[in-house]
């Protein structure tokens, strides 16, 4: 059905030849027609193509590409046989060259443009040295219905269990994965692998709406010193039916550092409060940055890409500008890797974080490194950072922060500025919420420069990093 007039537009019409104008979040792009804004799936900036209306509203509408007439220069053939139905690595058919174009613009504009900050110096997009198998962490689900694409609703057979990724925006639905191209090559290994010895043994698969059978999911990590751990998650105790499968595991693959498994009965993934039983090996793996050791848990988080988590923190410490005199504080700072990664240049440091399993790994890590000038507290942020912790503690010379995509408490902001640090190292994952956070603190602190980093390529996610210096009022 085609076009017939912006005031008749409705779902399945095609509009044609519209000119793709730039890139946005989430893996889309905008158009427009008549002056009408669209949102494209599947599209690249540059890209000349029809395109079929999903649904539309009173100020815009999604489409969906169904013919390019001209393709973008950047536009490039995807790697991924599941590109377009799995959730993740939306920009795989965009050059990496126009993503990092694209995040550095997002960067910039939200701190310019939304947030209405001066920033003295915009410093170039740090990519990632690896944009295939840069993950150190995949969390897959079981499915007892494995997702069908549009290829395969036409063939005739049963219906097949699904170990692989969640389909967007359909939490019941699993799309089973061959070959993912995010992690080292061993991890597709042992995923199918996994998934052929429960099919060839008649295990049962998790059913996600009667929230019945036994394998639920399966989580994978591996560390820049060549450790692997594999930790499995049953819905109910069936001693026989797990250990036959762990055993399978451990013996097809000699090299795993670390084989959990954890009972999960709830209804939903998490097992932050779930006891993590040993198979076989270590509870954890070593991940390693300049000699330094990090214990990572089964619980334990650690930035999903390693290498270019190393260069984050080298320009968070870069623009901490340390001497060797300095008080730090470092919020939000999880098993304190920013903390100790920046010990060696400060007089003292102190690392405050909500999760009190992850400061008990900080201080694990302390002793570990035989680091004696930091101390790590667990409590709320915004209620932990007092005047009384203050003095007891010292004033900080340089705050480092690292807030979760949320940002900061505005609490917190307020008493970031109350406490007037010389310095401050804002490292965020969401540039929106990070303008929003130095927008409160701009009467106070002028944003000195910024440092993109890409973390996670063929996504629209980026990092960044933000040194506020404190203005003479």
């Amino acid at each position: 059905m085609y076009f017939r007039g912006m005031n008749t537009l409705r779902s399945g019409d095609i509009l044609e030849n519209i000119s793709i104008e730039e890139a946005l979040s989430e893996g889309k792009s905008l158009a427009r027609h008549e002056g009408f804004v669209l949102f494209v799936e599947g599209a690249v900036p540059g890209d000349k193509a029809d395109v079929e209306v999903k649904y539309k509203k009173k100020r815009f509408a999604e489409a969906k590409v169904t013919r390019i007439v001209s393709p973008s220069a950047d536009r490039v053939e995807p790697f991924c046989s599941h590109f377009g139905t799995c959730g993740g690595c939306k920009w795989q058919h965009f050059s990496y060259s126009g993503q990092l174009a694209f995040k550095q613009k997002q960067v910039v504009d939200a701190l310019t443009r939304i947030g209405k900050l001066e920033v003295n110096e915009i410093l170039d997009i740090v990519p990632s040295a690896k944009t295939q198998h840069y993950r150190n962490r995949l969390d897959f689900t079981f499915a007892n219905k494995r997702w069908l694409t549009r290829e395969e609703l036409s063939g005739d057979g049963p219906m097949q269990p699904a170990l692989g990724f969640h389909v967007p925006q359909r939490y019941d639905k699993v799309l089973d994965i061959q070959t993912c191209y995010l992690q080292d090559d061993l991890s597709n290994k042992i995923r199918n692998a996994v998934r052929e010895f429960a099919i060839a043994n008649a295990y049962s698969f998790f059913d996600l709406r009667e929230q019945t059978g036994l394998l639920r999911n399966l989580v994978i990590r591996s560390s820049s010193t060549g450790e692997w751990m594999v930790l499995l998650a049953v819905h109910a105790v069936e001693p026989e039916k797990t250990e036959g499968l762990l055993e399978h595991i451990s013996t097809s693959f000699p090299q795993l550092t670390s084989l959990l498994y954890v009972i999960n009965p709830k209804r939903n993934d998490t097992f932050a409060d779930l006891e993590i039983k040993l198979y076989k090996g270590r509870d954890h793996i070593f991940e390693e940055i300049e000699g330094l050791r990090f214990k990572i848990s089964a619980k334990s988080f650690y930035q999903t890409n390693s290498a270019q988590a190393y260069e984050l923190y080298k320009v968070a410490r870069s623009f901490a500008g340390l001497t060797g005199h300095e008080n730090v504080y470092d919020l939000y700072t999880g098993t304190g890797t920013i903390a100790h990664f920046v010990s060696r240049q400060c007089n003292h440091v102190t690392g405050i974080d909500y999760v009190a399993d992850a400061i008990e790994d900080a201080k694990e890590n302390s002793r570990l490194n035989q680091i004696k000038n930091a101390s790590f507290f667990a409590g709320d942020i915004k209620e932990t950072l007092t005047d009384e912790f203050i003095r007891a503690n010292g004033r900080p010379d340089v705050l480092i922060t690292d807030p979760p995509r949320a940002g900061m408490h505005e609490d917190v902001t307020r008493k970031i500025g109350e406490v007037a640090p010389e310095k401050i190292v804002y490292v965020s994952c969401n540039p929106s919420t990070q303008a929003r956070d130095l927008a409160l603190l701009n009467d106070r602190y002028a944003v000195e420069k910024i440092q993109p980093v890409d973390m996670f390529p063929h996504t629209s996610h980026v990092e960044n990093v933000a040194l506020l210096r404190k203005r003479n009022v």
